[in-house]
């Protein structure tokens, strides 16, 4: 099974392509250039490496979410259109289950975080033990540092490894070990191994949805321009 990855949730920009569980070609960036600007040269260098196109997908995995609106929107919006030209099946799935894809060699609590600002951090706990596929513990939510650091109190024993773009700011906060550089940024390979994962594991009926229609993205909470605007309308009611 040939699957395209997608990864935009957050500053990392990633693409990947996998046959079978083989990463042929990865691409990654965090340059800070709009992900719409960067995604799709990096699709086109990815399935050139390959050596394959667009049609030649059998799947297409995009991270959907939680994280950044509009990254996660730019990575939906280019599954979608890929997947709609080739009507090739297209999976949505959560980015911090498929952060602790990429540490699924590790052993002990993986836990994903993403900056969702004001102190606080999307995330979601899984347990990793070499060999197996990330057993989630947590469903995905958007917690304050502190809460989560109450949270992990309950998994001590374990080995706590932090992962994503907001792992500076809670690892100086919660004990944990040191996660090696190379799998502390989001990467669309594990994306393309969960959305082949999940298909796989689908049953027919399940599988007839996953299409570029019926993708839908994650959202834990209203966007800020949003939260904005209730607090002004808040703040007006309270004047009058």
């Amino acid at each position: 099974m040939k699957v395209l990855g997608i990864e935009s949730t957050a500053g990392v920009a990633s693409v990947a392509i996998t046959d079978n569980g083989r990463t042929t070609a990865l691409f990654t960036t965090d340059t800070g250039n709009t992900h719409s600007a960067t995604l799709l040269p990096m699709i086109e260098s990815s399935l050139k490496v390959a050596g394959i196109k667009v049609s030649d997908l059998d799947l297409i995995s995009v991270s959907a979410g939680p994280g950044s609106f509009t990254g996660v929107r730019i990575g939906a919006a280019t599954a979608k259109g890929l997947a709609f030209a080739d009507n090739i099946p297209c999976v949505g799935v959560s980015s911090l289950a498929a952060m602790a894809e990429n540490l699924r060699d590790l052993e002990g609590i993986v836990c994903p975080v993403i900056n969702a600002r004001s102190g606080r951090v999307y995330t979601a706990l899984f347990k990793c033990e070499p060999g197996r596929a990330p057993r989630r513990l947590t469903d995905d939510d958007v917690l304050p540092t502190e809460e989560l650091a109450s949270l992990l109190e309950k998994y001590k024993g374990d080995a706590v490894y932090f992962t994503g773009d907001a792992y500076d700011v809670v690892k100086d906060a919660v004990p944990s070990r040191d996660t090696p550089a190379a799998i502390r940024r989001q990467s669309a390979a594990g994306v393309a191994a969960l959305g082949e994962r999940t298909f796989r594991e689908a049953t027919g009926a399940e599988r007839e949805r996953m299409t570029a229609e019926a993708l839908a993205v994650i959202y834990l909470r209203k966007p800020q321009a949003e939260r904005e605007r209730e607090e002004r309308l808040a703040a007006q009611e309270d004047k009058q």
